[in-house]
């Protein structure tokens, strides 16, 4: 395992979006976040620091395209929960962005960790 620092803060900071949806999904308020939208522009200003802080210095290989394209599809649904946060779809989207978040960074602490290879296996192969 190659667990860095910046995986640490990158952690802090989803965990910065976990808590709160957890007591927003409790109480329907947290401080500082009154509704829908609110949730919803926490998970996409942290869930963008979080990736750019695991993404920095890592290798532009077929892995962190799609570690990327995951977490373009992530930052969609943070806008569309938060353009549709008034609507009855508004709690939908807010878990389902939520529920990316936490792929996008799973997927890149287990590229982190040497769980993800870029190239596929040849052994056994001539």
């Amino acid at each position: 395992m190659r667990l860095t620092f910046r995986d640490l803060v990158a952690t802090v900071l989803v965990a910065a979006i976990g808590v709160p949806y957890v007591g927003y999904l409790m109480n329907g308020e947290m401080p500082f976040i009154q509704d829908a939208r609110g949730m919803s522009a926490v998970g996409l200003v942290l869930g963008a620091a979080a990736f750019l802080v695991l993404r920095t210095g890592n290798a532009r290989d077929r892995v962190g395209t799609l570690e990327t394209g995951a977490a373009v599809v992530s930052m969609i649904l943070g806008f569309a929960a938060l353009a549709f946060a008034e609507t009855a779809a508004a709690e939908i989207l807010l878990a389902v962005f939520m529920g990316s978040i936490l792929v996008v960074f799973a997927f890149e602490v287990a590229d982190h960790a040497g769980l993800v290879h870029a190239h596929p296996s040849t052994a056994g192969h001539s």
